[in-house]
């Protein structure tokens, strides 16, 4: 199993069919940007999204949305585009959808955040700039010890 991050936005809204079992399946394509010296390569990747677990953040997804998908991998395919060049498809199928917090402004103008289908959160613009409680955190020198050690060079096995 290949699990992948992927961050970049939606290349058109998302599209819901039912497969004749009557299951339901979602899918979109997320562009991602990498650069290769000075040129910047743009990577298409399919998502496909199984059942209706995550309806609640897709109802929310359109074209030019900026999203996180964490999911599989699946191996790719080639196929041959209208110029007659091979061309390789890469597919995930998600298992969970977050909003990009480098995304579009208009996320913070609609007030939530949701991720993997749960409920709507709501969105904190200032919690970066808030000191964050201590919930039993430990000192990295430990309890009772000196901050300061020292080590005899010729202690070293190096």
């Amino acid at each position: 199993m290949f699990i992948v991050n992927i961050a970049g936005r939606l290349g058109k809204d998302p599209e819901a069919r039912f497969t004749p079992s009557g299951q339901k399946v979602t899918a979109f394509t997320i562009a991602t940007n990498h650069r290769k010296g000075k040129e910047d390569i743009t990577i298409w990747v399919r998502v496909t999204v199984w059942g209706d677990r995550l309806d609640k953040i897709i109802s929310y997804l359109k074209k030019g949305s900026a999203v996180i998908v964490v999911g599989k991998m699946n191996p790719p395919s080639s196929y041959t585009d209208k110029e007659g060049r091979t061309q390789i498809s890469l597919e995930v199928t998600a298992d969970m959808i977050e909003f990009s917090p480098f995304g579009n402004p208009d996320r913070a103008e609609q007030g939530n955040v949701a991720t993997q289908g749960s409920e709507q959160m709501p969105y904190d613009q200032n919690a970066y700039n808030r000191p964050q409680p201590n919930y039993g955190s430990y000192s990295a020198t430990g309890q009772g010890h000196s901050q300061h050690t020292t080590i005899d060079d010729d202690a070293l096995p190096f």
